[in-house]
């Protein structure tokens, strides 16, 4: 049983290993973009602040964006912040993902956020290996290569397991230790083994969380699990009552946003920053998780008519962004993010220590170092 694992695990790793220590490599650098990104344009997400200086009413802050920048920018959104000497993020509408920045406490402008080619790079390589696809959903080679790669990955992992298993404690002890002293084959098998298994428990959730976006028949199956289906229901048809009424709502003022945050306030005193846009209110408790809880106010007057805990929402609403937390490490903050840059970076080293170690085998004439 052993041996078959043994095979399994050399001629799956052979012909992947390679794009593997790509993806692992690429996951890598991203686990920490946020942050360097933040580092590299501190006055984009930090603004000056003294104490008393309080933030400015989202309105005010809405009037003085659009007093800076052309009419033709429609403002969808404002990101408050909980934390002192933070910036206002605003979004509008064509511009993506990119975002305004804007000091809250005066109204200032200062500059749009810019993705860092770089990362935009390694993002592409992650995810398609530079072929990405022409639309959102649609497949493409590179889209496709990187899915099997990772579903014969976790097969890798598994059987990497089931190989490592010892029989005595002191093979246990033997196979959780490098050896540094025995020369560069023996280090490199070490490495090969006691890492491996070291970093096998994350590199197999990134792997089986990673295949959602891979994948729609693994999505479905994922979150079927859960006991959540991920077919679409066309909504009921509208009658022409309903449409009359619709178009009887009141239009949505900047106004009604100043006492949407003023009663949020008197439910948290403190949070890590409240998005507003158009149709509620989403307030996020912790900078760390998906989690956040949602209010819907009238459109005119700004009164907060419900508010839904974030325990309280569907799984559908939870399952892709705790899917997300889970590939990328952010569940749990720096400790997870570190945890997780690191078995990322064992999951680009063991395949070439494993080539290493197979072509030596294979040329036991070759000259120990």
């Amino acid at each position: 049983m052993n041996k078959a694992f043994r095979k399994i695990h050399l001629w799956l790793s052979v012909p992947v290993g390679l794009i593997i220590t790509i993806i692992c490599l690429t996951g890598a650098a991203l686990v920490f973009e946020r942050d360097i990104t933040e580092s590299l344009a501190p006055h984009l997400y930090k603004v000056p602040y003294t104490q008393g200086d309080t933030i400015l009413p989202p309105s005010q802050i809405a009037a003085r964006i659009r007093s800076q920048v052309p009419d033709s920018l429609r403002l969808l959104s404002l990101q408050l912040p909980g934390e002192k000497g933070a910036a206002c993020m605003a979004r509008f509408e064509g511009k993506g993902k990119r975002s305004l920045s804007v000091n809250p406490y005066t109204g200032e402008i200062n500059g749009w956020t810019k993705p860092i080619p770089f990362f935009q790079t390694m993002r592409k390589l992650h995810r398609w290996l530079m072929d990405a696809p022409a639309y959102k959903g649609a497949k493409s080679a590179g889209k496709t290569i990187v899915g099997i790669t990772t579903l014969l990955m976790v097969v890798i992992l598994v059987s990497g397991v089931v190989i490592w298993v010892p029989r005595t404690r002191k093979a246990l002890r033997s196979r959780l230790t490098i050896s540094c002293r025995k020369g560069w084959r023996r280090f490199w098998y070490d490495s090969h083994v006691s890492l491996g298994i070291y970093a096998t428990l994350f590199l197999l959730v990134m792997a089986l969380t990673g295949l959602t976006w891979s994948f729609s028949w693994y999505r479905t199956a994922a979150y079927g699990l859960f006991g959540i289906s991920t077919s679409h229901t066309p909504p009921p048809a509208r009658h022409s009552g309903e449409n009359e009424k619709k178009k009887e709502q009141p239009r949505f003022t900047y106004k009604a946003w100043d006492n949407v945050v003023a009663e949020l306030r008197t439910h948290y005193p403190t949070y890590k920053s409240i998005l507003l846009t158009r149709e509620n209110a989403q307030i996020y408790l912790s900078g760390n998780g998906p989690d956040y809880d949602i209010a819907t106010f009238d459109k005119q007057t700004g009164a907060v008519e419900e508010i839904t805990l974030y325990s309280d929402l569907p799984k559908s609403k939870k399952m892709k962004s705790w899917f997300y937390a889970f590939h990328t490490g952010s569940w749990g903050g720096t400790t997870t993010q570190i945890l997780y840059f690191l078995s990322a970076l064992i999951g680009a080293i063991l395949p070439i220590s494993g080539y290493y170690l197979w072509l030596r085998k294979k040329r036991p004439s070759v000259r120990k170092r």
